[in-house]
């Protein structure tokens, strides 16, 4: 979802610099980065193991997180290039969609909401509550599962290398989107392919 159905990346990443560096952290735009894809309960473990902070509290601080994020979502939020037209290619060729995100589902509901797009959606599946968010595949084969559709047969849509390794972990064909910056970098040659942007994905699919 973040990355792919609405740029909420860079919410996420100046989200995550506001309240944890107020905590007394000085994380850089690079290191934040390192945990795209990661459930917020994991990104703020994973940076109080490495910098701790006193009086933590996991809950709040990922609360306050995730409030920054849909107020920025609320307020700019606007879908990818080519996602709508994406969706209605999906549509078109008779394929189910389902949602599956390392997100809580006030930030699922938040994103369909604000981009009206909630109809396309035969499954939303939250990794908020499973034992391991992304790069577990969980989510991704529960998503499967919501869907009636064997993991083999669906294929996944990511821009989060965590994403990408949860996808291929599940056995599903994967579409690898990244963030413009980050689209030279090797590590996505574990996807069975790459494209530019959303745009490019209904030819993909009718191909």
């Amino acid at each position: 979802m973040d990355g792919i159905l609405i740029d909420s990346e860079p919410a996420w990443q100046l989200a995550e610099q506001t309240v944890l560096n107020s905590l007394g952290l000085n994380l850089t735009l690079e290191q934040v980065e390192q945990t795209t894809g990661l459930r917020i309960d994991q990104v703020v473990s994973y940076w109080y193991q490495r910098f701790p902070w006193p009086h933590y509290d996991n809950t709040a601080t990922a609360n306050k997180i995730v409030n920054e994020v849909i107020a920025q979502i609320s307020a700019t939020g606007e879908p990818m290039f080519g996602v709508i037209d994406s969706l209605e290619a999906c549509k078109r060729l008779g394929l189910k969609i389902g949602l599956a995100t390392s997100s809580s589902s006030r930030i699922i509901h938040a994103v369909l909401d604000k981009l009206a797009i909630g109809h396309y959606f035969e499954a939303l599946e939250s990794a908020e509550n499973l034992a391991y968010g992304k790069p577990h595949p969980e989510v991704y084969l529960n998503c499967a599962n919501a869907l009636g559709i064997a993991p083999s047969q669906c294929i996944a849509i990511e821009d989060s290398f965590n994403g990408l390794i949860a996808a291929r972990a599940a056995t599903m064909q994967t579409v690898a989107i990244p963030a413009p910056h980050t689209v030279n970098q090797t590590k996505w040659v574990i996807a069975h392919h790459k494209l530019a942007h959303a745009g490019l994905l209904p030819a993909l699919l009718e191909a």
